[in-house]
């Protein structure tokens, strides 16, 4: 690959496409539905969703209705089913209906405005009801949903094809929480028993068959991150940022890097200054404990600016110009998460446009998509 003057998001389909099928391997019997929300978590939702269309996916979720108006213009004349999380507003309702959106009703005033919508229009709506079995976040509560199941009248005109809720510790499997909530979502499918099911995100599909039900929800897993929040040996890395070498300095013991007077060497060191910083997306709190991988081994930040990250290169052969690994396969997602005490989401969603970006595998996205 030339070498670039600037930083380079490279994205693996191919990685993308293993992911895709180890999560759908581990969740047997049930649909993957890939999650591909926030532009398919800062990485194209366009070329991702067309690549894992490819790959047997035939439900999508997003959170926006904008979000999902643009998925459905890119995978075009495919029949995809998109469920919007965001639910159902009435001024929402013809655009939904246009690009054929199915709205995920999180409240009890979007259940009527829905039916309202339903009614008024002469056509069934179909949608997904949302419960809260215990995250305090979003959905109806238990006792709501049987009291909508037990009024007909309150769901004229909708077509229930789904009920989900979501886990608030999928990431910790022993946690009390998963199996309370695991209990309270049965007591909600019995009361819907035509609708399928979903209980089950990233982590929640790796908690075994008993949340598993109908569909899982993969999101942050199909991109590389870990369903415990930490290096997961069956998923791949799919995003690779990179950024060249600028300028390599010898340092001094007790010499201050960058802005303020809190981070010093403390021995004689070579650094790398590297052409990427919180601009492109490597979070500014990873400073100090995070790593990037060049000359062949991780080696510490110092410091992450607008524009630039200043790197210890050790005894590393480096030269001007070298590509440094910021994010990938060997500068893994979830421990620059840790390293940034955030989550691996969080550090896909802020990687920038500034970074050129390109997608490879073998099925390669639409050509338009890469130029975003």
């Amino acid at each position: 690959m030339a070498p670039s003057s600037r930083a380079r998001l490279t994205v693996d389909l191919d990685a993308l496409a293993h992911n895709f099928h180890t999560i759908a391997a581990e969740s047997a019997g049930a649909e993957t539905a890939p999650v591909v929300k926030a532009d398919g978590y800062g990485l194209g939702a366009g070329p991702l969703a067309q690549r894992l269309w490819a790959e047997g996916a035939r439900t999508f979720f997003v959170a926006r209705l904008a979000e999902g108006e643009a998925l459905r213009a890119a995978l075009g004349a495919r029949h995809a089913t998109i469920l919007v999380l965001d639910g159902f507003t009435p001024a929402t309702g013809p655009r939904l209906a246009a690009a054929s959106l199915t709205p995920v009703l999180s409240g009890l005033a979007q259940v009527s405005a829905a039916s309202a919508f339903a009614v008024s229009a002469r056509a069934p709506l179909p949608c997904a009801l949302q419960v809260d079995t215990g995250m305090n976040r979003q959905g109806i509560t238990v006792a709501q949903a049987a009291a909508v199941a037990q009024s007909p009248d309150r769901l004229r005109g909708l077509d229930i094809g789904l009920v989900m809720s979501h886990l608030g510790c999928g990431a910790e499997p022993d946690h009390p929480r998963n199996r309370q909530q695991l209990a309270a979502f049965h007591e909600v499918r019995a009361l819907f028993p035509e609708a399928r099911a979903s209980l089950a995100a990233s982590a929640g599909a790796f908690l075994g068959p008993d949340y598993r039900f109908d569909l899982v929800r993969p999101g942050i897993s199909l991109y590389g991150g870990g369903p415990r929040e930490r290096f997961d040996p069956r998923l791949r890395a799919v995003a690779r940022l990179e950024a060249p070498v600028l300028d390599i300095r010898n340092l001094n013991p007790g010499d201050l890097v960058g802005y303020g007077d809190t981070i010093a060497v403390d021995r004689a060191t070579r650094v790398a200054v590297v052409g990427a910083g919180y601009a492109d997306g490597v979070i500014r709190a990873a400073r100090r404990q995070g790593q990037a991988f060049v000359g062949g081994a991780l080696r510490r930040l110092y410091i992450v600016d607008m524009d630039l990250t200043v790197v210890d290169l050790g005894d590393a052969d480096v030269q001007l110009g070298e590509m440094v690994e910021l994010l990938g396969p060997n500068a893994l997602l979830d421990d620059l998460a840790a390293a940034a005490g955030s989550i691996a989401h969080e550090c896909l969603v802020r990687l920038s446009p500034r970074a050129e970006r390109l997608y490879v595998g073998e099925k390669v996205a639409e050509p338009v998509w890469a130029a975003r």
